[in-house]
């Protein structure tokens, strides 16, 4: 099927439902100093839509908010060949504990400057000028993609039905980041 389009436009996205789809490993790490496994509601919201969207929950922890805690759990996961993606959710905010990106930016080899901008786009439309108190953050660590978002469920279910949901779909059309997973490479172009 070809990309629909209108003269003088751009080809509008979607999904080619007529692409195989190939599945991603992904992790799923909340940081936060008060939630656990009953509690942690974005963590949650992440595992079932990755897994409902037809990926591998390759793992779920919990971690303080502390540089060594989320730097320890995420390179553990980079290492681990059957890991493509990690999803952080927690300590992008202002607070004085919030530490996420202090601690996943030093270890990404390349930094993925449009997901902060597209998801801040998504999140305007349900939390209006809020967003700009997230200090959303993706890349690679390694070959492994790393999208560190909000806490809040609200910014979870936006950063998934809004921005990564497509993006981590083989089947996303005019590209997606799956054909840049090393298992991927050649197969989803």
């Amino acid at each position: 099927m070809d990309l629909v389009k209108t003269a003088g436009s751009k080809p509008k996205a979607r999904i080619d439902e007529s692409l195989p789809f190939y599945p991603l490993s992904i992790a799923v790490l909340t940081v936060s100093d008060t939630r656990d496994e009953a509690t942690d509601t974005s963590g949650g919201l992440l595992a079932q839509r990755l897994s409902a969207a037809g990926h591998v929950l390759a793992g779920k922890a919990i971690v303080k908010d502390e540089v060594e805690a989320i730097q320890a759990q995420i390179r553990a996961w980079a290492d681990d060949p059957g890991v493509d993606v990690i999803l952080t959710t927690g300590g992008t905010g202002f607070a004085p504990r919030d530490v996420t990106p202090e601690a996943v930016r030093p270890l990404l080899r390349r930094e993925m400057d449009g997901f902060a901008v597209v998801f801040h786009q998504a999140s305007y439309g349900t939390v209006g000028v809020s967003t700009l108190q997230s200090r959303a953050l993706a890349g690679q660590v390694g070959e492994t993609f790393v999208f560190c978002v909000p806490g809040s469920t609200g910014a979870c279910r936006d950063a998934w039905d809004l921005v990564l949901a497509e993006e981590l779909d083989s089947r996303f059309k005019p590209c997606s980041l799956v054909g840049q997973i090393p298992r991927y490479r050649g197969v989803c172009a």
